[in-house]
């Protein structure tokens, strides 16, 4: 136990932004590897600990948990992993340092189009990828992902970069619905129509369409309601409101959605804790406060949506299996450097 909390002291030292876990196994509590801040989590794991009696311990890290992990092996203190996007959840279940949980209550509460079919991992909430639109610039109210390779768009659209893991998966769910080829004469026509080169995060397509750079931006829901109520910074309050959001392909397969999720790590040392953790994850209950507090929408039908995501409009998903579309994801990637689409438009 003393070299298990001596290495892991070591390694926390290593990460500017971990927080030091206590010894594997103390009781009473669950340990928490997590790539989602503590303060988005935090009043879920409150209700989680007034509920059970059991503690939440959280390690933060921005990159490289899934490396930590592995590099730790059987002397992982990690019982629950928490992060954001599909590729991800993947990447852990590829990385071998999950294991399959094979629970009645956690099946019976999340879909089975956003968990894993071997049970590695759970969508917990999803987000929509969808298109920001200029309100004063930009008349239509429906568009569909296919309609941004169209002309009439030239040189008005603004993205991040066609590698960062949100676009990745939304590109992933093209190849899934037309195939390689059709993908990639798709995503030149998207090339084409930039405005600029990609950059910055899914806020700054928000800026840039307040500043008149470009009429679309493509970005995910949960953004726009962190822009709305920011009182920090409250120059993004204007940003979200020279926009509207529209969900592309409403009115036929659906707008490509992607999830924060949970799995359980390989050697969990406070496994039924780490059960019950997931079970309260999947709950009607934890579901409304996590998609209140991180503008997200529940994955369990019926569960309570913010007033402010309402406000977006109604999403209708697609329903085309995550694990489906994840298996396009390397695909995706090497389209992007193919067709170039990071370099910008062509001069």
């Amino acid at each position: 136990m003393i070299a298990a909390r001596a290495g892991l002291a070591a390694l926390a030292a290593a990460g500017t932004l971990a927080t030091t876990l206590p010894a594997a196994q103390a009781e009473g509590t669950v340990n928490i590897y997590s790539y989602r801040q503590p303060f988005l989590i935090q009043p879920l794991l409150d209700a989680f600990t007034e509920k059970t009696g059991i503690e939440t311990e959280v390690l933060f890290l921005d990159k490289g948990l899934e490396d930590r992990i592995a590099a730790e092996g059987s002397n992982s203190p990690a019982d629950v992993i928490l992060t954001v996007d599909i590729g991800r959840l993947m990447n852990a279940k590829e990385k071998g340092i999950t294991q399959t949980v094979e629970d009645e209550t956690v099946n019976s509460e999340i879909p089975s189009e956003f968990r894993d079919p071997e049970g590695h991992w759970f969508g917990v909430t999803t987000r929509g990828r969808v298109v920001y639109a200029s309100k004063e610039r930009v008349e239509q109210d429906t568009i569909t992902y296919e309609e941004l390779a169209d002309p009439k768009w030239k040189g008005k659209i603004c993205m991040r970069s066609g590698q960062h893991n949100y676009n990745i998966a939304l590109f992933a769910s093209m190849i899934a619905h037309h195939g390689e080829e059709k993908a990639e004469e798709w995503m030149k026509g998207l090339k084409a129509n930039l405005a600029r080169k990609p950059s910055g995060n899914d806020r700054a397509q928000a800026q840039a369409i307040y500043a008149g750079e470009c009429d679309l931006g493509i970005g995910n829901t949960y953004y726009v309601g962190l822009m709305i109520n920011n009182e920090k910074e409250p120059e993004q309050k204007d940003w979200a409101a020279s926009m509207k959001v529209l969900f592309p392909n409403s009115e036929d397969r659906g707008t490509h959605v992607n999830i924060s999720g949970m799995a359980m790590a390989k050697h969990a040392p406070n496994r039924d804790n780490a059960l019950e953790l997931m079970r309260f994850l999947g709950s009607s209950e934890a579901q409304s406060i996590y998609a209140e507090t991180n503008y997200e929408y529940p994955v369990l039908p019926g569960a309570t949506v913010s007033e402010t995501v309402q406000s977006f409009g109604k999403i209708k998903p697609d329903s085309l299996p995550l694990a489906e579309i994840a298996k396009n994801r390397k695909a995706a990637s090497e389209m992007v450097d193919r067709v170039g689409l990071d370099d910008g438009p062509a001069s």
